[in-house]
Order: C-alpha cells, then structure tokens, then sequence
C-alpha cells in the first residue's frame, strides 16, 4: 500500500515528488511509501524553448529537462520511479486501485499531473473532465475540475490538468503547492513546507 501516488513525469509530477521526497526526512513521514508512475511517452516539454524561466540557462530546452529531470529524480530516489502508463484508477472504500499496463497499485491517495490534452484516457475520471478555463477555447483542452488541487477525498490533481495556465513555472509550482499539502495532512494540519538547507 502506498501513503501517495503520482501519475505523470513533467514538470508538475516531478516537482511534487522531489518536494515531497524532501518531506520524508521529517519525521512525521520517514514511514511514508511513495512513488510516481511517468506514465506519458509526450509531454508539451518537448517543444518548448526556455529564455524567461529564474535559474535556467536561457535557451534550455524542455525535451532536455525532461531527461534531466528523470535523472534527478532516479538518482536522488530511484526507489520511487516507474516507467508505465495508467489505464484506470478506482476508489474503494478506503484506497485507490491503479490499474496500468503492467501492474496494479493500491494508493491511499493519488496525484494526478499529466498533460491537459483532450486525449487523456485514464479511465475512472470522466465525471471530472470538463473544458479548461484558461485555455484558448480552439485547443479544445481540459482540466479535472478541483478546488484548491482536491477532486475528491485523497485525489488531487496539479499543473496545467488542475487548471492552470500552461507555463514551465506555473506547473512546477502547482506541483510543489501540492506536495507541501501533502506534507500538512500528514503533519496533522500543522502547515509545513520544505526547505533543503546547507
């Protein structure tokens, strides 16, 4: 049984589970299982080009940080990663089942973070997909409609699928907004955020 589970590897994804690997040195999570399912093959990344983004190098390419960012992530905690993709998810009494093309999972709760394209084909959330509200309404894409990240009890949803903007930092810091949430149920309500320091 996993304390949390992620679904998608782009900025949104990583950024919540490298937040949220920091939180596990504390001691109300030390116990905690994590992992992240990258799940997506494409992502918007692989297009974009980087001049506006504080701390990258300008003309950084998001296919690169893709890698990049998969590496980190496996090397600070390769225990954590999986390479498969999500056909269903289903809510039992008190647990999540995620079914992918491999295995299946039973999650506590789960995040969602992939793209906010039309296509997404994680079955078991249809009742939550409506038109984005910040999207042009021509790129026909779509948001899991929350508050605040929350679908539902114990399923969230973050980045440009929770209905943000689609922008590198915008995504990477809704991952990040999410993952301290996290953090602050399982320190009993008591707000909490990770700061790594020297």
């Amino acid at each position: 049984m996993l304390d949390s589970l992620i679904i998608g590897g782009g900025a949104a994804g990583l950024s919540y589970a490298l937040v949220l690997w920091s939180g596990l040195k504390k001691p109300f999570a030390k116990e905690k299982k994590i992992a992240i399912i990258t799940h997506q093959k494409s992502s918007h990344l692989q297009n974009a080009l980087f001049n506006n983004v504080l701390g990258l190098e300008p003309g950084t390419l998001g296919k690169d940080i893709l890698i990049d960012g998969k590496k980190q992530l496996e090397d600070l905690c390769p225990e954590i990663t999986q390479k498969e993709k999500v056909c269903e998810i289903s809510k039992t009494q008190d647990h999540f089942l995620i079914t992918t093309n491999k295995n299946k999972y039973r999650a506590k709760l789960v995040v969602i973070a992939v793209g906010y394209s039309n296509l997404l084909t994680i079955r078991g959330l249809e009742a939550h997909i409506k038109p984005h509200p910040k999207a042009a309404i021509e790129k026909d894409r779509i948001w899991l409609q929350n508050t605040n990240h929350l679908i539902e009890d114990n399923l969230y949803v973050t980045g440009t699928l929770a209905g943000w903007r689609s922008q590198f930092t915008i995504a990477s810091g809704s991952g990040a907004h999410v993952a301290t949430d996290i953090l602050t149920l399982w320190n009993n309500g008591k707000h909490t955020k990770i700061h790594d320091k020297i």
